[in-house]
Formats: structure tokens, sequence, C-alpha cells
């Protein structure tokens, strides 16, 4: 029986994660959006690449219908607004947290043994609104955000260096915006980590420069967000899940304790399988990276809180 995963939200991101789940043919595809015709379009537009392409993924798309997500592997929830001029930070989060909310529940009525992959910002608020909307357990409700900031970090080392971005690999921990913890001591190239090869300085300009990755594709674009890169990570995130890889990636888990965090969905390494997060991983921490990464766990807290807040 083919595998099959729901996204939520045939935005720019919905509708590139739901092209790349295709053409790796890792599962059929559910597209949902309350747009009228545009899931469909899409979804018939994707299909008709499909020869081309060379893949047989079943491709569906729905307006506020999730009666075939029935029985998904994987749900990936991209459905939200992006906060437009003159709107507050509270009535963003309000308005998204009433969309993570109803779309969760739906989801989980329709697959309730499904792994939530949230993408919707902010990002790890909206993991706490799914977690509590769904009633699953913590391992089956996940953030993509350090894959996505990994990925940047990874990307900036390798223009840095003129070296392969096969050769990268990176760390970035906390909460999903400018207080996330790119770790150096942890990023490598070839093996060798990168305080041996640029000087701090560099290194805290591409650390900046990812912390800020973001907001530097909106003002490129003006209007819009990234979704190129966004949609490969959670891409990545379901294929570790589906072909049960155990594979390790900073993801948004929910802690208990682990890094001296209780009760907050932060990004950190986690080891990825059928079952979700089936680990999470500690590393160990000098004094000033335990710091930056509490002050990233007050952001996610404060946040947390104005939810609580709004109701």
């Amino acid at each position: 029986m083919r595998k099959k995963i729901t996204i939520v939200g045939a935005g720019h991101v919905g509708a590139t994660s739901a092209m790349r789940v295709a053409e790796k043919d890792l599962a059929d595809v559910v597209l949902i959006d309350v747009l009228e015709g545009v899931p469909a379009g899409k979804a018939l537009d994707l299909a008709e690449a499909a020869p081309i392409e060379k893949h047989d993924a079943k491709i569906t798309g729905l307006t506020a219908d999730y009666s075939e997500s029935k029985d998904s592997d994987i749900v990936i929830i991209t459905a939200g607004i992006p906060r437009k001029p003159g709107m507050s930070r509270d009535d963003l989060l309000s308005t998204n947290m009433g969309i993570m909310r109803g779309v969760t529940k739906e989801v989980a009525a329709a697959a309730p043994n499904a792994i939530l992959i949230i993408v919707s910002n902010p990002l790890d608020a909206m993991c706490h609104v799914a977690y509590e909307a769904s009633g699953f357990p913590k391992n089956r409700v996940i953030g993509m955000a350090g894959v996505l900031d990994s990925a940047r970090f990874r990307a900036f080392i390798a223009m840095e260096l003129n070296v392969s971005v096969e050769n990268t690999h990176a760390f970035v921990l906390g909460g999903h915006g400018d207080t996330m913890v790119p770790l150096p001591r942890y990023s490598t190239v070839a093996g060798i980590p990168i305080t041996e090869l640029m000087s701090p300085e560099r290194i805290e300009v591409l650390a900046d420069r990812t912390r800020n990755g973001g907001a530097e594709i909106v003002g490129l674009l003006k209007t819009g967000s990234a979704y190129y890169a966004p949609s490969s990570a959670a891409v990545e995130m379901a294929e570790a899940i589906l072909k049960d890889k155990k594979k390790i990636l900073p993801c948004a888990a929910f802690l208990e304790g682990e890094y001296g965090i209780d009760g907050l969905f932060i990004g950190v390494p986690v080891k990825l399988g059928e079952n979700g997060v089936e680990e999470i991983i500690e590393i160990k921490l000098t004094a000033e990276e335990e710091k930056a990464l509490g002050r990233s766990a007050d952001a996610v807290r404060s946040l947390v809180e104005d939810l609580k807040r709004l109701g």
C-alpha cells in the first residue's frame, strides 16, 4: 500500500512541497486549501508533469475537504497568513492560532495516526497550538525550523569557502527567528570544524546572515517569502520518517527537561524515524551557547504566553 502525505496550504510552500514529494515518488499527495479551485488546479498541473518527471504519485487537490486525508502517514501544515503592513504581532498570532487549531482538529480526526510537520509561522508557537489541538503524543508533532536554518548556514559556509555544499554540515538550535543559535563548533566541512577554516569575524557574519535568512529573502522579493528551501526542509523530514532513516536533524521538538528547558517546542537535534521524534540528542554546550539557547527559549516562552492570553 502506497504511503500518503497530506499538505494543508496550497501556497508556494505547500505546492512546492507537493511537487518535491511527488518527484521523489515518496508518497501520494493530498493538497488542501480554503481557496476554491487552487488546490485542484495545482494538483492537476503537477499530475500533468508526472509523465515527464517519471513518477506515479497520485496528487489530489481539495478545497476545505479532509476526507481524502484519511489514514495519511504524514501531514505537513503550511496554512496561515504572513504578517501584513499595520498588523500587530497579536493580530498575526491570533489569526494563525485560529487557522492552526481548526486545521489540526480536522487532520487529527481524519488521520489519527499521522505525524504532523508544522511549517506555519510563528513556527515554535504554532507547534504548541497543533500539539494541544491534536492531542497527539509529543513525538508526533514536529516543527520544521532547524533543518531550514542549518541548510542556510551550510549554503553560506559553502559560498564563503568555495566548496561543495555536500561537504558541509551545520547545526542551528533554538527558536525559529533572530534568536536562533548557530553552533560553529559543530559545523564542519568534510569533518573539519569551520572554526579552523575561517576567522571568528567571518563566522559571525555567516551566523548573522543565517539568523536573518528569511528576512533577507523577503527584502529581495518585496512581496512574498522563501519557499524553495522551506519545502525542501519539510520534505527531508518527511522522507526520514517514511523511510525510517533514523536521521539526526535539528527540529522543533517538545522538551521536558532536556537542555534545561521544560514545556516548550525548541529546535534541537533529534533522531527522526517511523515514530517521528525517536530520540532527542543532547550535545554539550559552552556556557555562552547555553545562555544563547536560554535567550531563544525565553523568546519562544513569551510567544506561548501570548497565545494563552489571546485564548
